[in-house]
C-alpha cells in the first residue's frame, strides 16, 4: 500500500522544526567544513542511482516532480541534459546530489540549507530569505526559485514517502527503470552492490562536493 500523501509544506512545518534548530546551531560546524578535510568516501542512509544507459529523456521524472511538489508549470527540481553521440542521443537527468559538503549550505547567510543525519540535504523555507546565493553556488544548477513562496527550492527526495517505506515520485514515474532507489545499509541489496562495485559513481567528483545520495551509471 502506498504511503499516505503528505504535502511537502506540511511535512516541513512539522518534521523540520528540529532540523531548523539544528541548522541554526550547526552553521559554525558547516563553516568549519570549508577548511576541514573531507572523508575519502561519504556514507548516506539512502542512494538514488540513475542509469543513463536506460534513460530515454522522456521527462516523466520532471513531470512527476512538478506535480508531486505543486510547482509552477514547467518547473521541476530535475533537469535533463542531452548530448548527441553519432546517431544516438544520450540523456543525463540532473538534480540535487545531496552533497556531504554542499556549497549551497556554506553560502546561505541564514543557515536555511542543512544536512540531516541520514545524508539528505533540505531547505527550511521558514528561514530562507530568497537571496539565491545557493542557486549561484550549486555547481549542478540543481536549485530552483519558487516566486510565489520566495524560496530557493530543491529536491527533498520526497522524504515523507521515503520515511514511510516508499520511493521518491521520480522513481515511481520512470517507466524504463532508469532510476533505482533504496537503503545502503544492506550490503546484499542491488543498490549497495552497484555502489560497492564502482559501477555507480558520483557525478562530477572533481567538484569536491562529495555527493552522498545520488550515483550515476554512465557508459
Amino acid at each position: 500500500m502506498a504511503p499516505q500523501s503528505v504535502s511537502r509544506r506540511t511535512f516541513l512545518k512539522s518534521a523540520l522544526v528540529g532540523g531548523a534548530l539544528s541548522a541554526m546551531g550547526g552553521g559554525t560546524a558547516l563553516a568549519r567544513g570549508l577548511a576541514s578535510p573531507q572523508p575519502a568516501e561519504t556514507k548516506a542512509d539512502y542512494a538514488l542511482i540513475i542509469d543513463t544507459t536506460k534513460c530515454v529523456g522522456c521527462g516523466a521524472c520532471e513531470t512527476a516532480c512538478n506535480l508531486r511538489n505543486d510547482l509552477p508549470e514547467g518547473q521541476s527540481c530535475i533537469h535533463i541534459l542531452s548530448r548527441v553521440e553519432g546517431e544516438n542521443e544520450r540523456f543525463l537527468p540532473v538534480q540535487c546530489q545531496h552533497c556531504a559538503d554542499p556549497p549551497c549550505a556554506h553560502v546561505c547567510p541564514v543557515n536555511a540549507t542543512y544536512i540531516r543525519d541520514d545524508g539528505v540535504v533540505l531547505t527550511n523555507e521558514k528561514l530562507c530569505v530568497g537571496c539565491k546565493y545557493c542557486m549561484v553556488a550549486c555547481p549542478y544548477q540543481a536549485r530552483i526559485f519558487d516566486e510565489e513562496r520566495g524560496v530557493a527550492d530543491k529536491c527533498w527526495l520526497c522524504l515523507d514517502y521515503v520515511l514511510g517505506g516508499g520511493q521518491p515520485a521520480c522513481v515511481h514515474a520512470c517507466v524504463v527503470g532508469a532510476r533505482l532507489f533504496g537503503c545502503t545499509d544492506d550490503p546484499d541489496s542491488e543498490i549497495a552492490q552497484l555502489i560497492a562495485s564502482g559501477q555507480a559513481k558520483p557525478l562530477h567528483p572533481e567538484f569536491g562536493t562529495e555527493p552522498a545520495v545520488l550515483r550515476y551509471i554512465i557508459e
